[in-house]
């Protein structure tokens, strides 16, 4: 029961990260589209890779938090990852986050798309 006690502080967090958010889903598919069609020259492009890793991570931090939240809410979460640490490669993160439809990409911040990609990873019994 850590995690109730860890809970408020934790979402005093969620505005941080929201606003550390520059960039929509879209804009951040088709920056990272771009550098990963450059292939072995992406390695010289170190801020964008730097800039789209923060990103992707503060959204993933940032819809775990949410789906905590929810989860000590009593509210039913978006997706159920097995317990412990997961990882996505960046092939599969970036056909997941593909299958959403640009128009949508284009109206959602990356941690609601990370969050759609979490719920289609990991859906939750019904």
């Amino acid at each position: 029961m850590h995690i109730v006690r860890l809970l408020p502080i934790m979402l005093l967090f969620v505005p941080a990260m929201a606003a550390a958010q520059g960039m929509n889903a879209e804009v951040f598919y088709k920056r990272s589209s771009a550098l990963m069609a450059k292939g072995p020259m992406a390695l010289f492009s170190r801020g964008e890779i730097k800039l789209l890793t923060g990103e992707a991570q503060r959204a993933g931090l940032a819809a775990r938090t949410q789906r905590l939240a929810d989860v000590a809410a009593g509210k039913p979460p978006r997706s159920c990852p097995p317990q412990g640490k997961q990882s996505m490669g960046s092939s599969e993160f970036m056909t997941r986050l593909g299958a959403i439809p640009a128009a949508e990409r284009s109206r959602i911040d990356m941690t609601e798309a990370m969050m759609r990609i979490t719920a289609a990873r990991f859906p939750c019994p019904r």
